[in-house]
């Protein structure tokens, strides 16, 4: 009879967690438990960026009034629009799309902006996303002034009803709706995690993505209703335009403009809006996680 080994046979290594949609939640479940974090950091940034000037951030609101009024003023003429209704219109659309702006283009940097924290700072990854969008929030808070301005100014034209010019149709002007603003932005904002998330985590991979997105991105400024309202294309068209309107509809930029502008200038509320916007926060959200589930732990050697 042999005698027994008591040389213990090594353990087979632990299966690996790393790579699971737990983790991807626990990753933006404790970045937001970290919200006094990323929230002083993105004030910080505002701080340091306008350091040593007299007026701060109001530079960034003087700078978006001022084109909002030019571009206001100058396509008011062209289209023949009512400049009493029609510069709101063009002010919080551009109020709108700088902060979309500075979400995909400062989100697809996010995180090899952030090399230095993200090497050295043991942080969920989802912090360095929150403190940008955090960033580019108070930024759009700063631009609402210019809105209050433009409302004080043409209060009387847009609290009653009124027509644009290519509508067959009066708005409603600014009811009780302007509430609607509140779960819009909120929407917007969700949005935009998962947009720098998602892009974020592909552009430290792969390099060539935000000079590629910098270079279409004013391409898609003029091609999204902004300067222009989709009701001119029917009197371009002498109203057989109906699938330029089509292209519009199928820009999805469109229609998160158009959830925040419509409450606050009082345009009638299209709810097909809501359910693209909605359908993208779902579809956006599961691809996001699944690039936190499966490129989470490379980001740090990526950047």
């Amino acid at each position: 009879m042999q005698p027994t080994s008591t040389v213990d046979r090594p353990e087979a290594p632990p299966a690996s967690n790393s790579r699971t949609f737990a983790r991807a939640f626990a990753d933006v479940r404790d970045a937001w438990q970290h919200r006094e974090l990323w929230g002083h950091l993105g004030w910080q940034d505002i701080k340091q960026r306008y350091r040593r000037s007299v007026i701060g951030p109001l530079w960034i609101t003087i700078s978006m009034g001022s084109t909002a009024l030019a571009l206001g003023l100058l396509y008011s003429t062209l289209f023949n629009q009512d400049i009493a209704t029609f510069l709101p219109y063009v002010t919080v659309g551009f109020v709108i799309w700088n902060f979309i702006l500075g979400v995909i283009t400062e989100g697809t940097d996010v995180f090899i902006a952030n090399e230095g924290l993200i090497k050295h700072l043991p942080a969920p990854m989802t912090v360095h996303v929150l403190r940008m969008v955090w960033r580019q929030l108070l930024f759009f808070a700063h631009n609402l002034a210019v809105y209050v301005i433009v409302l004080i100014v043409f209060f009387p034209a847009l609290t009653k009803p009124y027509h644009m010019e290519g509508d067959d149709f009066m708005h409603p002007g600014i009811t009780w709706t302007i509430l609607l603003v509140i779960p819009a932005m909120a929407l917007v904002v969700v949005n935009a995690v998962w947009v720098a998330l998602l892009f974020g985590i592909i552009s430290t991979r792969f390099r060539d993505i935000p000079p590629v997105i910098n270079s279409f991105i004013n391409l898609i400024f003029f091609m999204t209703p902004i300067v222009w309202h989709t009701g001119v294309l029917n009197k371009v068209t002498n109203g057989e335009g109906n699938w330029r309107i089509l292209i519009a509809e199928l820009n999805p930029l469109y229609h998160f403009v158009e959830i925040v502008r419509a409450p606050l200038i009082g345009h009638a509320q299209y709810w097909h809006h809501w359910v693209v916007v909605g359908a993208f926060t779902i579809g956006g959200w599961a691809l996001a996680f699944v690039a936190l589930r499966n490129y989470r732990a490379r980001v740090s050697y990526w950047v």
